[in-house]
């Protein structure tokens, strides 16, 4: 593993756990030319999930752009960090047993508003504004009366 800092290819493990509900393996390491200490996660290899987005185009599922968009949503408000990756890790291995191995990004945005409606009301209205794409207030108010 490729030391982040100074690039270095050698390093050590100094801790091994198990993560995301045993879906992956979080290794913290070390350095053996700089000391940097820096976290890598392994996770099974599997075939992609594919995203078809709503002009046909598609893209692998990415774990880390759905975080960003979580992110967002639940900045300042009372949900942590691990609440949205637990959020994250249950929409991939439901997205990874199906058969067809293909969502939707419509799919995808209703999987996780169907979580973020669990979690927090306010992060639900800031991920539907931007996932339904809101023209009117009228449309904002239906989503808060759903809601």
């Amino acid at each position: 593993m490729r030391c982040p800092s100074c690039e270095h290819e050698d390093s050590k493990v100094i801790d091994s756990r198990s993560a995301e509900d045993g879906m992956a393996i979080r290794r913290r390491r070390e350095c053996l030319e700089c000391g940097h200490r820096f976290t890598t996660y392994e996770r099974l290899g599997e075939r992609p999930v594919i995203v078809i987005k709503s002009d046909g185009s598609s893209e692998a599922f990415d774990r880390e752009k759905l975080m960003r968009g979580l992110l967002i949503a639940c900045a300042k408000r009372p949900v942590t960090h691990e609440q949205m990756d637990l959020l994250i890790t249950d929409i991939e291995t439901t997205l990874r047993l199906s058969s067809s191995g293909e969502v939707g990004s419509k799919d995808l945005g209703e999987m996780v508003l169907a979580r973020l409606a669990h979690i927090d009301d306010v992060a639900y209205i800031r991920f539907a504004s931007v996932y339904k794409d809101f023209k009117s207030v009228e449309e904002f108010s239906q989503a808060l009366a759903d809601v």
